[in-house]
């Protein structure tokens, strides 16, 4: 059994398609054992506490300095020792002795596809609104491992979605989600679950 731990900032859309597809059987093998948000105000931690997830607030507003909240983050997951770390819109950096403790074992996704529209001030709706400003007719979502940098860690899978004439950011993001984004997560975990994809020398394997 693939113990989890899904760490969200906001609404948890990508939580939520998550236990959906857990209820359903396309997610198998697998329990979330905690849900975490930086936002207290996160409808995320509401949606773990419905379903009887722990729900655990970690803000680094809480602590003197980041330094002092990527300690406690980092010991905290280890108390946690989840077997996957899953990242679904969690706006905080990832702390380095995080990534070095749980290395191969932290996948995020983002709403782009990776190399295009990333890295740093690359999150949530300001994705959508450069990718419009831009004038690409292709975009999309992307599953990735987590390294030291910012979105630069090993791709596990990307889905392409079309740009439409009239889009708004708003219409845009929300299309990501629907044709990409809820797909392609559950598909990851699943696949890790059951030992179909592994990280290896920063490497993905398996059948993706």
């Amino acid at each position: 059994m693939l113990r989890i731990v899904v760490c969200v900032s906001g609404g948890g859309t990508n939580l939520q398609a998550i236990l959906d597809a857990m209820d359903s059987g396309l997610i198998t093998n697998t329990e979330i054992i905690a849900v975490i948000s930086n936002n207290a105000g996160a409808k995320a931690l509401d949606r773990a506490r419905a379903r009887n997830i722990p729900a655990i607030l970690m803000s680094p507003k809480a602590y003197p300095d980041r330094e002092a909240f990527n300690e406690a983050f980092t010991a905290r997951m280890c108390e946690l020792a989840p077997d996957l770390v899953v990242l679904a819109g969690f706006l905080v950096k990832i702390p380095v002795q995080m990534v070095e403790r749980f290395g191969g074992r932290i996948i995020n996704i983002h709403p782009s596809l990776i190399p295009s529209f990333c890295g740093v001030g690359y999150y949530g709706l300001k994705v959508h609104e450069k990718v419009l400003e831009r004038g690409v007719k292709i975009t999309g979502a992307t599953v990735h491992f987590i390294n030291e940098e910012m979105d630069e860690g090993p791709i596990i899978a990307q889905k392409a979605v079309t740009v439409e004439e009239g889009d708004t950011p708003e219409l845009l993001q929300r299309r990501v989600m629907e044709q990409a984004e809820w797909i392609l997560l559950p598909k990851a975990i699943d696949d890790i679950a059951n030992g179909r994809i592994k990280v290896k020398d920063g490497k993905v394997y398996g059948c993706l």
